[in-house]
């Protein structure tokens, strides 16, 4: 019996820190998508970094703070993967635990990608990433409901922000690559009461965003891109940050010298590194999270 007692409390104790809930975005299929009668799929094509595709169904999976450390600021993130699969693990999921660890709720959005015709999803968008007004095209349906998840997304966290326990003026919105391209699509996009409350696209494609109607109240910015980004995203990142500064907003960019593209949240032996540390002290000093 002594010997059951400790293998349940070492089971008990061995659980992850942070608990997941998956939230629904629409109460049936997702308008746009009513005849996508595909399943979602995963993949880990590189070791313990899974990869989602074929997503369909719009969810957030929400990874509240601990309450001792509960700031009451939140942030919806969106994994990247050029609109063909999510990079669930490196964009996404560890990037939700470790807001966690600074007090902050995280929601990770599985928006809708395109749909595969196989089941190696890499080897049908490397040709295409040669080829980028092709994959634009063929992006172009799906970077819209894209759009419309996150905006969903940020109106699901905001009308529920009290229900949660967290401050409805404190809601961010980060992105990575093509979910850098979901994040200021629904900043340009949406109404002005379901903006984000501040932003951090991590090295965004900027070509296919969608919208062009700025916040009106100040909206504060963080940009982060490496100089040596191999999909050429660098000077999207520089020309965001120039927008922003020019339109009057609060405006912070990093564009670390080596990273290449797709650092996200897997350390690399280089100055993008430190994205995190420079993010954790940008939160600070705005005071969304404590100094």
């Amino acid at each position: 019996m002594k010997i059951i007692v400790n293998i349940f409390l070492l089971m008990l104790f061995s659980l992850p820190a942070f608990s997941q809930e998956t939230i629904k975005l629409y109460p049936g299929k997702a308008p746009g998508s009513e005849s996508w009668d595909w399943t979602e799929k995963e993949t880990s094509p590189f070791p313990n970094n899974r990869m989602l595709y074929n997503v369909s169904e719009p969810v957030l999976l929400h990874y509240p703070a601990p309450k001792e450390k509960a700031t009451g600021t939140s942030i919806i993130v969106a994994p990247g993967g050029a609109f063909h699969i999510l990079s669930i693990d490196n964009e996404g999921i560890r990037v939700a635990e470790w807001l966690n660890s600074l007090g902050i709720s995280a929601f990770v959005l599985k928006y809708r990608v395109v749909k595969s015709q196989t089941d190696n999803p890499f080897a049908e968008l490397m040709p295409l990433m040669q080829n980028k007004d092709k994959l634009d095209s063929i992006n172009a349906p799906v970077v819209e409901m894209a759009k419309n998840d996150g905006i969903e997304a940020m109106k699901f966290v905001r009308s529920n922000a009290v229900k949660f326990g967290l401050d409805p003026g404190k809601i961010g919105f980060m992105g990575f690559s093509a979910g850098g391209t979901v994040t200021m699509s629904v900043m340009l996009s949406a109404e002005e009461k379901w903006k984000p409350d501040f932003i951090a696209p991590i090295y965004l494609y900027k070509k296919a965003v969608l919208g062009s109607n700025m916040p009106k109240k100040e909206t504060p910015i963080f940009v982060v891109v490496a100089t040596d980004d191999s999909l050429d995203f660098m000077p999207h990142s520089v020309e965001l940050y120039l927008e922003w500064v020019s339109a009057g907003h609060p405006a912070e960019l990093h564009a670390f010298e080596k990273g290449d593209h797709g650092f996200g949240f897997a350390p690399r032996g280089t100055t993008s590194d430190m994205w995190t540390k420079n993010f954790e002290f940008w939160l600070k000093k705005r005071g969304l999270i404590p100094q």
